[in-house]
């Protein structure tokens, strides 16, 4: 009798095991898909503000290195 009930416990942890890997495998597919789908470079909707500029369109003062070196002193970037 104890050699059955091994067998048994043995093929029940091997199906548990694959019912838990399939699981795991369909989750990560359909998290796939999901985020396959997903635009993340469409044009924002409502009252988003453009945060850069086109190359072409820069726009700003010329700092001194002095300057540069200053204000990355008193923020710490």
């Amino acid at each position: 009798m104890r050699p059955l009930s091994t067998i048994i416990d043995t093929l029940f942890v091997f199906v548990l095991f694959m019912g838990c890997t399939l699981f795991f495998y369909y989750g990560i597919l359909w998290v796939s898909d999901e985020y396959e789908n997903y635009h993340r470079y469409d044009e924002p909707e409502g009252k988003a503000v453009k945060v850069i500029q086109p190359a072409g369109e820069r726009v700003y003062d010329p700092v001194s290195v002095k300057d540069r070196l200053k204000l990355f002193y008193m923020h710490g970037e």
